[in-house]
């Protein structure tokens, strides 16, 4: 199950070939980085190392796993082994080492370190709903979403979405939401919010395990800030916190859809992944079609 949602819109989801979608993606399947790599990124099979496709479909939708590895150099042990190399070579030659010799050194440190370097690798999932037309990446990040989205413009030569583009500004709604305790029918407001000062981007207020109709909220709310973040509960099966982009963290889904999708009679990995994802991408269109109605995107798209 997901724990982010970072939300692409699909421009064209009738131009993607869902039958020829895996021999494109094992074009750019994940190969472990070589020795004098620092990083390499590819393609994964969602359902673990011990399947071979590189998509997954079901319910309209298509499941789809990056991976990118990166060998770990920090910048300090590699200053300190070019100084230890710089006074070296200063005390047998009786010189001074310039500053470009010295950009000739630290590249023959890295070549020399870099295949004895650890590696770190790491999976960002994502999936493509070809019925409600959108793409949904579990990254915490901007730049964890926007790297999976460009490995997949790279795969397929034209890859077009965009991100969300609200009408209603969301911090605008949550301000209201939590000024007034009024809430559309199947939200509820949770217990952590983050306000910020219109007028001063590094004025923030973090409030989280308390009542948010408190009176120390609505002085923050008086003097000015708006609410950016706001933890929400929707139909008692989803909770999450909402950003002022529309992307959802801390994502929890009920327990009663848990269990649902982890059924003592499924065995198998892969019928057991199928479940979860069937279960996971059905709610999550249809909270992902609540939002998009609620804050209603610009220009009527």
């Amino acid at each position: 199950m997901f724990k982010n949602v970072r939300l692409y819109r699909l421009e064209e989801p009738s131009a993607i070939d869902a039958d020829g979608l895996e021999q494109q993606l094992s074009a750019r399947r994940f190969h472990p980085c070589g020795p004098l790599q620092t990083a390499s990124l590819g393609w994964h099979p969602p359902l673990g190392e011990q399947t071979q496709a590189l998509s997954h479909a079901g319910n309209g939708c298509i499941a789809l796993c990056a991976r990118r590895q990166e060998r770990l150099l920090p910048s300090t042990v590699v200053s300190e082994a070019l100084d230890e190399r710089v006074v070296d070579l200063e005390e047998r030659e009786a010189r001074t080492v310039g500053r470009r010799e010295r950009r000739q050194l630290r590249e023959e440190v890295l070549l020399d370190m870099l295949p004895r370097a650890f590696t770190r690798s790491r999976q960002i999932h994502a999936y493509l709903d070809l019925v409600a037309g959108w793409m949904v990446v579990d990254a915490a990040s901007e730049k964890g979403a926007e790297e999976l989205v460009g490995l997949l413009r790279d795969t397929l030569g034209s890859f077009r979405v965009r991100p969300p583009r609200p009408g209603n500004p969301p911090p605008v709604i949550m301000t209201r939401w939590v000024a007034t305790g009024e809430m559309p029918e199947g939200l509820a407001l949770g217990d952590v919010c983050e306000l910020r000062d219109a007028r001063d981007e590094r004025a923030l207020a973090r409030c989280s395990g308390q009542d948010l109709g408190a009176e120390e909220i609505a002085t923050h709310l008086r003097a000015g800030k708006e609410v950016v973040k706001l933890a929400l509960q929707w139909r008692e099966q989803l909770e999450f916190l909402l950003q002022e982009d529309l992307s959802l963290r801390r994502l929890r889904f009920a327990e009663a859809l848990l269990d649902e999708a982890r059924e003592p009679d499924i065995e198998d990995e892969a019928a057991r992944f199928d479940a979860e994802f069937a279960i996971m991408a059905l709610q999550l269109r249809e909270l992902i079609q609540y939002l998009d109605e609620l804050f209603e995107p610009a220009g009527g798209t």
